[in-house]
């Protein structure tokens, strides 16, 4: 990955780099956490000790929790950071003790997953924790280092093949391919199948491709059990880890004021479009594409969330549809008021639902094309 590459995380984390306080980046795996812990220790080397959770000899010393240990071990260091921390045993009572012990080091870890590595650290650092999630590529990123030209023209290979770091300097469609397959059998699905004694791999992939061939549409859990063979609780408790572990994400149905106000069901979207197209097998070219639009509203929604995230938008959001069709793709509640947003690939004239007008006539209404979207995505 080269090593201009801009994340919006890395002075967000160095602006809260402190004593007392550990600092946690969570993520679904190559999406840059050990990229930027070694910037840090680049940029900091001399105070820096940088350790990797997945070494034994570190598993070893650390699972101890012996302050004098640490104390060898650390030396005059005054920034700690561990890599992979969920791989250490009770990972939360250990960093709680070099907390406690050290009270001028500052400590940074990530996690690959975060059911794993919360699940870990529980109630040991309540009140001295500060976490930060980390995405695929943002458009807010990918602007600090692309020309606008290039931004523009690559825009349908991002649709297609999605924004994880690595992948976004491959050139090669064929090798693209492959990265995304590999990412999905080899780290991602592991993710899930590590956790809580799942050792079902076909019936995690197969929910995933429903859930792919639904974007956009409400999801229902009875039907995808029926689907499956499973019951609608474990299709919920399989939902919710593949949400934990940063695959996907749920909006659910906004509703006030109306009776007619759908609900009931939620809907699903990716937090990255290559992820979607490796599950159905399809990466085709965008513009002979049948499934454009679901493409587009998945893109549209997933690069929202992500700058809501990395620019302190604090936003409830939410699908909006009536039993008799009437919809918007996007509402986001903040700040007391309401802002709906429908997701279309051209501009056409589309107006706000007389239903939803009516019974929200202080909110605002905005319609997100291809040539409308970066404001919405980078300002």
């Amino acid at each position: 990955m080269p090593s201009d590459i801009y994340r919006l995380t890395e002075p967000q984390i160095l602006d809260n780099l402190t004593p007392g306080k550990v600092l946690i980046i969570l993520g679904a795996r190559r999406t840059g956490k050990t990229f930027i812990l070694k910037k840090i220790q680049k940029n900091l080397a001399d105070d820096v000790l940088y350790l990797n959770g997945e070494d034994a000899d570190v598993q070893r010393l650390l699972e101890l929790r012996a302050a004098a240990s640490y104390r060898q071990f650390f030396g005059d260091k005054k920034i700690l950071l561990i890599d992979e921390a969920q791989k250490l045993n009770e990972a939360g009572k250990t960093l709680k003790l070099i907390t406690d012990s050290f009270p001028d080091l500052r400590i940074v870890v990530t996690g690959s997953s975060a059911f794993d590595l919360t699940g870990k650290l529980g109630e040991p650092l309540t009140g001295r924790n500060l976490k930060f999630r980390l995405y695929p590529l943002s458009e807010s990123e990918i602007v600090k280092f692309t020309d606008p030209l290039n931004l523009r023209a690559d825009l349908e290979e991002r649709l297609v093949f999605g924004s994880y770091p690595e992948l976004y300097f491959i050139n090669d469609r064929g090798r693209k391919e492959r990265y995304l397959r590999e990412l999905v059998n080899d780290y991602l699905l592991k993710d899930i199948l590590a956790f809580d004694g799942i050792r079902n791999s076909g019936v995690i992939k197969n929910l995933l491709r429903l859930i792919a061939f639904q974007i956009g549409k409400e999801v229902s859990l009875n039907e995808i059990g029926t689907q499956l063979g499973i019951s609608r609780n474990t299709v919920e408790k399989y939902l919710d880890l593949l949400s934990k572990v940063f695959v996907i994400f749920r909006l659910e149905g906004y509703s006030k004021n109306l009776r007619k106000e759908i609900t009931k069901n939620s809907k699903w979207y990716f937090y990255d479009n290559g992820i979607r197209n490796t599950l159905i097998a399809n990466f085709f070219p965008f513009e002979s594409r049948p499934d454009k639009g679901e493409l587009w509203e998945n893109f549209i929604i997933s690069e929202r969330l992500k700058h809501q995230e990395y620019s302190g938008i604090f936003a409830n959001n939410f699908f909006w549809r009536t039993y008799d069709h009437q919809e918007i793709h996007l509402l986001e509640e903040r700040n007391g008021s309401l802002f709906a947003y429908e997701i279309k690939l051209s501009k056409q004239k589309v107006k706000i639902p007389v239903a939803f007008k009516t019974a929200y006539p202080d909110s605002s209404f905005e319609i997100i094309t291809r040539d409308s979207y970066g404001k919405f995505l980078t300002a």
